[in-house]
């Protein structure tokens, strides 16, 4: 049996693209060997900076041979069916082919169709120019004299097939049995044999560590080792690990050293500095757990000084870049909050709904609304959403989106040390409550007209007054307001940061949802899937009793007023221009005000409409399927979910309560047979409905059911007292209690359905027994719609 290698070498490859590359092409080498009847024992594959390469071991010398009987029509068919059958079997005469006996279904004509087996060397040298032709790169490019497209510009092809080069030719570049090593330390040529003398040769004179899990391991025992030399421990960073294991082909990790000066800026700002730009690990003094003034890095060399210059020179380049971030930082905490606020009026967030500072507005007012549903202060839920976007237009954001947030926490608890000037807006007074509202307004309330704060505080400040606890507890929500940012991330647990990170994802969701900008099957440009996540793990992992379809809609309402406020703004800034200002100058402010007033009359009619509630019906949909993926992934039913939604429940905490309970009363035997039993009853009323609509007053009559069999009595009385029973579980939210009830009818209804014809020739008997089988449906959905549970 023969070895396979092959190698294609060329210039650096992106680190991000290596893991994928590697994979795809064996991918490819493994369909076209099998596409061609080669058969093969195994199939390895590695990738590195400037190299991908596969080993294919258990190769037979040839392809098999290949014996085909292609049936044609019976003898006698007509010409065409003939002519048809020989272009497919690639016959040039009826001669050619053989005829079977079938004793049966009469003779017919059988073409044998041989195909002799081909080298292995001949299938290679075919396929793989094909596959490299084909190969798909993120992104891709080719020298200015050939038409071949590759990440890099292709140097180098080594295939060689048991110590012989398969030959062969692509753009330009001839296949060989020749390879490259380490550009300093070993760059060579050498001449490859095996895939064994290939891996000694590179892996010592060549210096170059062939597999991503070979050099992944030298670099952590290199961390390891410079950690434990200086008392240090390293923050972890698999992504960071993971790419600088594609950018050295001979990692060797150096222990650096930074001015320590530069601990006094945000360590977040440091760490991503030292990542984002210089490829670093940040390292952690093991005794304090504070960030350390060193850092790692992993050179692709191995210096003659053990690193030495290389770690100056690492420094010197890090020293420049936290000096940027110190700028940055020093004027950051020079400008008044109040200053970033007025400029994301500036900032466009989406046309429709308006610039960044509309969007402030709405989730100021959607925090205060959330704020006493989940435990929180509305006034400092209302200031931490109004200063949670400010950062924004920082510099230090500018120049690392990444600390979004973040770095708008370090700018609060900067006021602990020195305010950062007035914000132009103040909250209510503390302790004071908002008017009493009726049942109605609290479900459809005015959050962005009525309920929000707009009133100048006279250069106090949203902080000021504050106590250190408050502001702390502002800073922290300004952070984890975005969260989570991933599956792997972790959600805001403190009050306020709920409020506003709930806040913050409900109106983006609600104010798309308004401009009918949804996601698709394939794309999500505004991350909609992603927020409506989120928004599900902050309630479910902090257990928050929410009721969404109120929340929906005032949410909802939130992003209608602003949308049209904005589209009346609009007509008007283009109305001052024409006629109609000079027609309402007599009026001027009066009649604006008017005008705004009517508007919002008609918007809060539209908020109530019928097409608004579908929207928010739409987005309650939308909740329900991330909830579903959500729960999916915990091991739970999709089904369960659906049958509990149907229900109109609306609380997340509740519904994966109900989905729990109930698919554990499935799982037990009379959940099992109780089901069957609904299924029995409600198969019989959808046959009767289909003969004619069931009488809208179908009721149970109690003098007929006492003349019935005892079996129909039994369930009767079974029904009742489980209506009765289920009361006090479902009142205190016990849903395995409430399940426990409902398992009680179980044998009633089974002798019911054993021993008791439905469809009685007499009428009333017969409408009575239906009724008993409405309100086994009735009864078991208090609990759940079991018709909508698979299987």
């Amino acid at each position: 049996m023969s070895e396979l290698l092959i190698e294609l070498f060329c210039e650096e490859i992106p680190a991000r693209m290596q893991a994928k590359a590697e994979e795809d092409l064996g991918k490819a080498l493994d369909a076209a060997l099998k596409a061609a009847g080669v058969a093969f024992t195994s199939l390895e594959t590695a990738s590195g900076p400037r190299r991908l390469s596969v080993v294919v071991q258990g190769l037979p010398a040839r392809s098999k041979d290949v014996r085909e009987e292609k049936k044609g029509p019976k003898v006698g068919a007509p010409d065409a069916a003939i002519q048809g059958f020989l272009r497919s079997a690639g016959l040039a005469s009826i001669d050619k082919a053989t005829i079977t006996q079938d004793a049966k279904k009469g003779d017919f004509y059988t073409a044998i169709l041989e195909s002799p087996g081909r080298a292995t060397a001949d299938i290679i040298a075919e396929a793989l120019p094909q596959i490299i032709r084909d190969f798909h790169w993120p992104k891709s490019m080719r020298t200015a004299t050939g038409e071949l497209r590759w990440v890099r510009p292709l140097q180098r092809i080594v295939c060689v097939l048991d110590g012989k080069t398969v030959p062969f030719e692509i753009g330009g570049i001839q296949s060989s049995n020749t390879t490259e090593g380490h550009r300093v330390h070993g760059r060579g040529p050498y001449t490859i044999s095996s895939h064994a003398d290939y891996s000694a040769q590179l892996e010592s004179k060549g210096h170059v560590k062939l597999t991503r899990a070979a050099r992944r391991e030298i670099i952590l025992k290199g961390i390891d080792a410079a950690c434990a030399k200086a008392g240090l421990d390293w923050v972890r960073d698999d992504g960071l690990l993971e790419e600088v294991t594609g950018l050295a082909e001979w990692p060797v990790v150096i222990l650096g050293n930074m001015d320590p000066d530069f601990l006094d800026l945000p360590p977040e700002v440091i760490r991503l500095s030292m990542r984002t730009h210089q490829k670093y690990f940040a390292v952690t003094d093991k005794k304090t757990g504070k960030l350390a003034p060193h850092f790692l890095v992993v050179a692709n060399i191995a210096a003659s000084d053990g690193g030495v210059k290389i770690a100056q020179g690492n420094a010197r380049v890090l020293s420049a870049r936290l000096s940027d971030a110190r700028f940055f930082w020093e004027k950051d905490k020079a400008t008044a909050m109040s200053v970033w606020g007025e400029k994301l009026s500036t900032i466009a967030f989406k046309e429709e709904l308006g610039s960044i500072g509309d969007k402030v507005e709405r989730v100021a007012a959607l925090a205060r609304e959330l704020a006493p549903k989940v435990g929180a202060d509305p006034d400092l839920a209302e200031i931490a959403a109004r200063l949670a976007k400010a950062d924004l237009v920082s510099e230090m954001v500018g120049e690392f989106p990444e600390l979004q947030g973040v770095m708008g926490r370090y700018y609060v608890l900067e006021t602990l040390k020195a305010p950062l000037g007035p914000s132009g807006h103040s909250p209510r007074k503390r302790g004071e409550t908002s008017p009493p509202q009726t049942e109605s307004q609290e479900t459809m309330s005015s959050p962005v007209h009525g309920g929000g704060v707009s009133e100048a505080d006279g250069g106090g400040g949203l902080l000021s007054g504050l106590s250190k606890a408050e502001t702390e507890t502002i800073a922290n929500a300004i952070r984890d307001h975005y969260k989570p940012q991933g599956p792997n991330d972790s959600v805001p647990n403190e009050p306020v940061a709920i409020a506003v990170a709930l806040a913050d994802k409900l109106d983006t969701m609600a104010g798309f949802w308004e401009i009918d900008q949804l996601p698709t099957g394939s794309k999500d440009p505004f991350g909609l899937r992603r927020a409506a996540l989120g928004f599900v793990r902050i309630v479910h992992e902090n257990n928050l009793k929410l009721r969404l379809t109120r929340l929906f809609a005032f949410a909802y309402e939130n992003a209608l007023l602003s949308a049209e406020h904005i589209r009346y703004q609009a007509e008007w800034n283009a109305a001052v221009e024409t006629e109609i200002r000079q027609q309402l100058s007599g009026l001027r402010d009066a009649a604006v005000e008017q005008s705004k007033k009517n508007i919002d009359d008609i918007i809060f009619d539209q908020a109530r409409s019928a097409a608004a509630w579908k929207k928010i019906r739409d987005l309650l949909s939308f909740f329900a399927d991330r909830l579903k993926q959500y729960l999916r992934d915990r091991g739970e039913r999709h089904d369960l979910i659906d049958a509990v939604f149907a229900l109109g429940e609306d609380d997340l905490v509740l519904i994966v309560k109900r989905v729990e309970a109930l698919g554990a009363f499935l799982d037990t035997d009379d959940g099992k047979a109780l089901r069957e039993g609904y299924t029995r009853a409600v198969n019989i009323l959808k046959a009767e409905e289909k003969k004619g609509a069931l009488p809208a007053d179908l009721n149970v009559n109690a003098a007929l059911i006492a003349k019935g069999p005892p079996e129909e009595q039994a369930l009767a009385k079974a029904l009742a007292d489980v209506s009765k029973a289920i009361e006090a579980p479902l009142a205190k939210e016990d849903f395995a209690g409430a399940m426990t009830a409902l398992s009680t009818l179980r044998a009633p209804v089974y002798a019911f359905f054993d021993k008791v014809m439905v469809n009685a020739d007499d009428a009333a008997v017969r409408a009575n027994r239906l009724a008993l089988l409405k309100d086994i449906e009735t009864v078991m959905h208090r609990v759940a719609v079991f018709s909508k549970i698979a299987g």
